[in-house]
């Protein structure tokens, strides 16, 4: 009950109109909708992906299960799993993971510690430093196809010039070296273009994330004694342990990936013994029609490179979160 010392016109409620509004549902449903316009604006992508990778990807899954027949006039006969038994008990394709892997180690570890090598070096104030990144990132920008002819040349194995500076120049043999003849110097001389191509990518993405680590931090280790090498190891490291996983995992991706250059140097050869599966996937898919295997193959390897990832996200991952 009102007191009786409040005028009337004190006791007038306020118009609702001077109140402040409450957010609620009622004030969000005269709103107007624009749900649409993030659609509208991703839809062109979201088609373009749809229509490139989506259906695809969505097509040589259910190949994979088929002995696929490419002659309209022939039928496709369901097979379920046999490409993928098959697959997992083909020697060959064993032995192109195998080399995969080989090629990883080789290039994936030195490739991302040479590209922060140069990254830190080239971090710091010096004579021609954008030239030397530019230097160095020109490999990425070339095409796969050219610099695999080029080291083709290279490491071959009569008029090659790297034979050349072994028997001529330096006079380390008398007998040429079969590069590309034989499995493993095959896949050293593969793993060699792997380095150099990609090493301009991470040094760039090295580079770009030293530029955040801040110098209060550096200032800050100096005056508590720390020499170069510790702050590389307290300092430096922490400050782009996120880059480095990124680069590292895509290098990872990348390394099981590796195509061109071995369809080009060696073809997978002498015998199958530098194939990896994407050549052989090729070969089997588009030498001897087989896509149905193809396919199948495919699929493992994806499934291999997602654990594979997983795993380095998983691991690394906590590591970094322990550093904290």
């Amino acid at each position: 009950m009102p007191s009786q010392d409040v005028l009337p016109e004190q006791a007038v409620s306020t118009p609702s109109a001077a109140r402040p509004r409450k957010p609620g549902r009622g004030g969000a449903s005269r709103r107007p909708s624009h749900w649409w316009v993030p659609w509208a604006f991703a839809a062109p992508g979201l088609i373009l992906f749809l229509l490139t990778t989506g259906y695809p990807l969505v097509r040589s899954l259910q190949i994979s299960f088929y002995n696929w027949s490419v002659l309209p006039t022939q039928a496709s006969t369901f097979i379920g799993l046999d490409n993928y038994i098959r697959a997992l008990g083909d020697p060959q394709f064993w032995t192109s993971v195998v080399n995969a892997g080989v090629y990883l180690l080789m290039s994936v570890p030195a490739t991302v510690a040479l590209g922060l090598f140069f990254a830190i070096l080239l971090q710091k104030k010096m004579p021609g430093r954008t030239l030397f990144r530019v230097l160095f990132y020109i490999p990425v920008v070339t095409s796969w196809v050219v610099v695999s002819l080029l080291f083709k040349f290279l490491f071959t194995t009569d008029n090659g010039a790297v034979n050349w500076f072994i028997t001529d120049f330096f006079s380390f043999s008398d007998h040429a070296v079969p590069w590309l003849e034989q499995r493993w110097t095959g896949l050293i001389a593969i793993s060699l273009l792997g380095i150099w191509k990609n090493l301009g990518w991470c040094l760039v993405v090295l580079l770009a994330s030293l530029g955040g680590v801040g110098e209060e931090l550096y200032e800050a280790a100096a005056l508590d004694g720390a020499n170069a090498w510790h702050k590389f190891v307290h300092v430096t490291l922490p400050g782009i342990r996120g880059t480095l996983l990124f680069v590292l995992v895509l290098q990872v991706i990348g390394a099981f990936n590796v195509f061109p250059s071995v369809l080009l140097m060696t073809n997978g050869g002498p015998a199958g013994s530098t194939e990896v599966p994407l050549t052989y996937m090729y070969k089997q898919a588009f030498s001897f029609l087989d896509f149905g295997y193809g396919s199948a193959m495919s699929f493992i390897l994806a499934i291999f490179i997602f654990i594979v990832s997983f795993a380095q996200f998983k691991f690394l991952g906590e590591k970094k979160e322990t550093l904290r």
